[in-house]
């Protein structure tokens, strides 16, 4: 009877697991839905201001501070992960790909030339894993994950280009999770600043392209729309992330349930067959014991 108690109680144990993994599961549905509206609401806006500004030809020498390509000193990494677990590989994912860029930076280093590397990371599971294994984490907002807001966003996208234009930093570079769809999570490592120039298509150098009459002039319409692009791209960022971390824990819990389902069955399985064994037992020893008492 004691195998029979222990089953009963692993039963007890797991059913109580299935109904809070079940709990979680329709929780992160829920946050998932808002995420998804979410991002898919900001992508048309910000995709739209990104080929504005790739519609002004910067090729005869209109540029701005966010263009600028310096000698390769100083690199940000931003990360950006989660502030909770639970959610599958969401987040060992983009910690590997964050120290593959490090070791990346590493080895391109020479006796000549050293790469300085930084760090700014965005959730507690990167912030946690990186205080421990990297010496330079300049600084971490894990509070901008509880609610994110596009000013919020902005403000750190200010900062960071605005210490790209110090100097401080020749390239900045942003590792997340990219939203697809809710089973699908895009690991993505993305050139933040200085901004890369697009390829100019063939049709545009015959004069086929956008011939725009500028008012102002090109210079002052790019200082403006470019950081508004950037502060635009690192909030689409910050939502991706959001909302493919909503995605990736509701397909854990999903399997975690499943999986507390199938063991469910196994279990009640054994301890049918352990609680018939006992009976049979039990009839065996009252019918022995009668035979005796006849003999």
């Amino acid at each position: 009877m004691a195998n029979l108690k222990e089953v009963r109680t692993r039963i007890a144990s797991v059913s109580s697991t299935q109904q809070i993994t079940s709990a979680m599961k329709m929780v992160s549905a829920a946050k998932f839905r808002r995420a998804q509206v979410a991002i898919i609401g900001m992508r048309p806006y910000a995709n739209q201001l990104s080929d504005i500004v790739s519609d002004i030809d910067t090729g005869d020498g209109v540029q701005t501070p966010y263009h600028e390509v310096r000698k390769l000193e100083h690199v940000l990494l931003v990360v950006v992960t989660s502030n909770k677990g639970l959610c599958g590989a969401f987040n060992s994912n983009v910690i590997k790909q964050a120290q593959a860029r490090v070791d990346y930076y590493k080895g391109i280093a020479t006796n000549a030339q050293s790469v300085q590397l930084s760090m700014i990371t965005i959730g507690r599971r990167g912030s946690e894993f990186f205080a421990k294994h990297f010496d330079n984490v300049v600084s971490s907002y894990d509070d901008l994950l509880d609610s994110i807001s596009f000013d919020s966003a902005a403000n750190l996208a200010d900062q960071v280009m605005q210490q790209f234009c110090e100097k401080k930093y020749d390239r900045v570079e942003l590792i997340y999770n990219q939203f697809k769809n809710s089973l699908v999570q895009i690991l993505s490592t993305e050139q933040f600043l200085p901004i890369e120039p697009r390829q100019v298509a063939h049709t545009h150098t015959l004069g086929k392209g956008n011939d725009y009459i500028y008012e102002p002039s090109k210079e002052e319409i790019l200082r403006e729309m470019v950081p508004l692009t950037l502060r635009a791209h690192f909030y689409r960022v910050l939502l991706d992330s959001l909302a493919a971390e909503h995605g990736a824990r509701m397909n854990a819990m999903q399997k975690a349930t499943d999986n507390a389902t199938e063991l469910l069955k196994e279990l009640r399985l054994s301890y049918n067959k352990a609680r018939q064994a006992a009976i049979t037992n039990e009839i065996i020893e009252i019918v022995s014991g009668s035979e005796a008492l006849k003999g």
